[in-house]
């Protein structure tokens, strides 16, 4: 990864009008909101009774409604993270051309939207196939527990490419100082849980926690702040 070049700035593309602060950070900032949503308050396991071994026996306190949600907010998030790489491939790169961590932070976050796009999809197949939705009787309890089973990491697995890219916003803050410091210093925290859960138990989807939550408070900081890639 690369040090900036400070005379790249002058062609970058402003979205705010070439006055005030600039506007695009918010959509991260919507993705955040939305994700932590479409993630966490619509898990069709909240409310389901906690048991030592799960079957297919819990199918009818599954909400069928929160599963519904969970595919809208969710495919709405996808929308927002696919257009806020693409800003950031416009507001972005061409003020750090020699950035290295500024071109990871587009693809990841394009990662994240193709695999969320599963996760949050086997939320509505879910839907769906429970009894009271669309195609109520066209699975079995068999089938709708492995649309279950599906959930139970499947709108948080995607996640990890949001973390790839705050790993990639902390570099350019603490080494190539093109954000604000404690911008950088939020963006470790991600890395660092997701590293320590996977690494110490095999936990594959701790990034569905904290990646929402990274997305609302790093990209309000970019929008509110003064760090060079926004000015």
């Amino acid at each position: 990864m690369t040090a900036v070049d400070p005379g790249a700035t002058a062609g970058a593309v402003r979205s705010d009008g070439g006055n005030g602060r600039a506007k695009w950070p918010l959509y991260g900032v919507a993705a955040g909101l939305l994700g932590g949503i479409a993630t966490l308050f619509t898990d069709p396991r909240m409310g389901v009774t906690e048991t030592d071994r799960v079957d297919a026996s819990i199918l009818g306190e599954v909400s069928r409604g929160a599963a519904h949600l969970g595919l809208v907010a969710g495919f709405v998030t996808v929308a927002l993270l696919l257009v806020l790489a693409a800003l950031w491939r416009r507001q972005v790169e061409p003020r750090v051309p020699g950035s290295t961590a500024a071109h990871v932070v587009s693809g990841a976050l394009t990662a994240s939207a193709a695999g969320l796009t599963y996760g949050y999809g086997w939320k509505g197949a879910l839907a769906v196939y429970l009894p009271t939705g669309m195609n109520g009787k066209s699975f079995g309890d068999d089938g709708l527990f492995v649309y279950f089973m599906l959930n139970d990491f499947g709108g948080y697995i995607g996640w990890l490419g949001v973390v790839v890219a705050a790993g990639a916003i902390a570099w350019m803050a603490l080494r190539e100082r093109t954000v604000s410091r404690w911008i950088g210093v939020l963006s470790l925290l991600p890395v660092l849980a997701v590293t320590i859960f996977a690494g110490a138990t095999g936990l594959p989807g701790f990034q569905g926690v904290v990646g929402p939550v990274w997305l609302l408070i790093a990209f309000s900081g970019l929008a509110a702040g003064r760090s060079t890639i926004v000015r």
